[in-house]
């Protein structure tokens, strides 16, 4: 009696039904819960504006744009969903089992749409370096609007395959309650993660080592001068000069996203969260969020046009009759 009394539970009318409260240092909990909130307040303000700058402006529908717009919205949301993350610092889920799945399918949908959002993007970044002059036709903004609409579409579809058993019985592979879990089949798992994370991250890498060593020849060409002279070579190197640079930033948007979320899907991979100090588990789970709040950071510095935006926005000029048709790049 004296060591259940010891143990702190998540419900303790429950008693024996109720999980028990890992235990961590005060220091450690304070200091996790104000790195979460930082990054939920940063991540959907940021995003917000980065959804905002896009949708209003017309001189920024563009299909890179375009693809960057999905990947706002999908941050923006998880940035809405780490309030419910910030609940779980302290190990127990309070909403109940309904709340639970469908965070995680939510959660779920979100981050899936974001990797099949970056791999579009190495894509685009793809055709713009290695096939200048049949990106126009390749890829148009009817494109972008289908491609994205795909990704969300068939992200909602494999999640909702994946954790259907969970949204028919919530709770019903919890072991005790104030635990918050999903659990699918090995092969249905194994698949979920083939389709949003292992395939598209090697997609990723390889579209963008051809982009990386594309870019560095035709760098060295433009700054040797060993490029005709005529009409069509002059726009052809303003065109490559203007790709290169997009490609740089888009570069280390997916740089980032790979550091910040590789950690992550390595644990989940290798099975290895129970062998996790609560201070490993929380650091890996900041590390996966901070992403979404990294890539308005990234555009901010990268993008001229972000921060006429921000100026438009903050100074509620955007409010102006005409404002979407303001010149921004």
């Amino acid at each position: 009696m004296e060591a259940l009394e010891e143990v702190e539970l998540c419900f303790p009318e429950l008693l024996n039904a109720s999980c028990k409260k890992p235990w961590r240092p005060l220091y450690e909990a304070i200091l996790t819960y104000i790195i979460l909130s930082s990054i939920t307040q940063l991540t959907t303000t940021l995003n917000l504006l980065v959804i905002i700058s896009i949708s209003h402006f017309k001189q920024l529908h563009t299909p890179t744009n375009l693809l960057l717009l999905s990947l706002a919205v999908s941050d923006f949301f998880v940035g809405l969903l780490m309030s419910f993350q910030i609940m779980l610092i302290n190990g127990c889920w309070l909403l109940g089992d309904l709340m639970c799945v469908l965070y995680l399918y939510l959660a779920y949908i979100v981050t899936s749409a974001s990797v099949g959002t970056m791999v579009l993007i190495s894509v685009d970044r793809y055709v713009a370096i290695c096939d200048p002059l049949h990106y126009p036709t390749k890829v148009t903004k009817r494109r972008a609007q289908v491609c994205v609409s795909l990704c969300w579409i068939c992200s909602v579809i494999i999640q909702s395959l994946l954790v259907k058993e969970n949204l028919e019985q919530p709770g019903r592979y919890i072991s005790c309650s104030g635990e918050c879990v999903v659990v699918s089949n090995y092969i249905a798992g194994l698949a979920d993660l083939v389709l949003t994370f292992i395939g598209p991250v090697i997609v990723i890498i390889v579209l963008y080592m051809r982009v990386f060593v594309v870019a560095v020849s035709q760098a060295r060409a433009m700054r040797s001068h060993i490029v005709a002279v005529t009409l069509q070579g002059s726009m052809t190197v303003t065109v490559q000069k203007s790709e290169l640079k997009a490609a740089r930033a888009l570069g280390v948007v997916v740089a980032a996203f790979l550091i910040c979320l590789c950690p992550y899907f390595f644990v989940t991979l290798t099975a290895q969260e129970s062998l996790l100090s609560a201070s490993a588990a929380a650091f890996v789970i900041c590390l996966f969020y901070f992403n979404s709040c990294l890539n308005p950071l990234i555009y901010a510095f990268f993008y001229p046009w972000f921060k006429k935006c921000l100026k438009l926005i903050v100074t509620l000029q955007i409010l102006q009759r005409d404002s979407c048709e303001a010149n921004i790049l």
